[in-house]
């Protein structure tokens, strides 16, 4: 499976210019949001951190501005409205110590520690194209480890068909979370044993070689590019290995509306819109939407056999 690398490629080379010379500027405002409400700065914005190595995964698509990545979210923990999240979560969610726990069906369950992990890693940089279920995109560089390098770690046993995902449950850092009369808190996503180990799936730390803001789904989220967004789950704190297909939050939600897989379709639409085209965002006109969001290449042999229409 090729992952075109190109290990020259520096993040000052992928940025758009005006974005990179004034992302320390943005990210020290958020720095200021985090000591205003009397949390340290440094264990959310650590300063650049070290890439090893870069692969762009978009083709020579331009990637979206570091301004409409950290301002355009869907983080429901902090609110409906696209800019809530960029809003609130810097000086909501305590970035440090963060520890994810791993268990389930495995020979090693343990503890991830995010600076560790960090200090252990050879961080990549991947420049992926992202696609909402909501039929906008974006083209994003994120920063970290692929998924199959940590949790081959903790050696899942032959039961482990599954991998499950689970998000941080604290209301005073996610002030939505207090109300459970719509959403089964906490968010809880999750990826068929092979989608997991895929080469292309990622656990991101950063972006745009800076640590991943509060809103992006800090310190660490998931990254399957040829699923839909929701997929991504975000400031994950739980990871087990499980022989049975888990609960994902969307999917028990409306499970006509959101697939267990929901990989990127264009000839499957939503029950209340199409699927067919996307709105790049940072772009006025609406383009083709890829299927596997372009992917294909490489995930496509992941479905061999199923009804891509019906198991969506």
């Amino acid at each position: 499976m090729l992952l075109r690398q190109s290990p020259d490629i520096r993040p000052s080379e992928i940025t758009p210019q005006s974005d990179y010379l004034n992302r320390r500027q943005i990210l020290a405002g958020m720095a200021s949001a985090l000591l205003a409400a009397g949390l340290p700065a440094e264990a959310a914005l650590a300063g650049p951190l070290a890439v090893a190595r870069s692969s762009q995964l978009a083709g020579d698509e331009k990637p979206t501005s570091l301004k409409d990545i950290t301002h355009y979210n869907n983080f429901y923990e902090y609110g409906l409205d696209k800019d809530q999240p960029a809003q609130s979560a810097p000086g909501l969610l305590k970035l440090r110590p963060w520890t994810v726990k791993v268990s389930g069906e495995c020979a090693r369950p343990g503890i991830i520690d995010i600076d560790e992990l960090i200090k252990a890693s050879a961080l990549e940089e991947r420049v992926c194209r992202h696609r909402c279920v909501e039929a906008w995109s974006m083209v994003i560089p994120w920063l970290g480890v692929p998924l199959a390098q940590v949790l081959a770690r903790f050696e899942p046993s032959s039961k482990a068909k599954f991998v499950a995902f689970e998000t941080l449950l604290d209301p005073r850092q996610m002030p939505e979370q207090r109300s459970s009369l719509i959403y089964p808190w906490p968010y809880s996503e999750g990826l068929r044993i092979d989608e997991a180990m895929h080469p292309l799936a990622f656990l991101a730390l950063g972006l745009y070689g800076e640590p991943l803001p509060a809103q992006n789904g800090a310190p660490i989220r998931l990254v399957v590019p040829w699923k839909y967004g929701f997929k991504g789950i975000k400031s994950i704190v739980g990871i087990r290995f499980v022989e049975k297909q888990p609960p994902t939050l969307w999917n028990a939600l409306a499970p006509n509306e959101y697939g267990f897989y929901s990989n990127v379709n264009p000839t499957v639409d939503h029950p209340r819109w199409s699927q067919a085209k996307e709105r790049r965002i940072g772009e006025f006109l609406r383009r083709p939407t890829l299927m596997f969001n372009g992917y294909g290449d490489q995930v496509a042999g992941l479905y061999s056999g199923m009804d891509l229409a019906r198991d969506f």
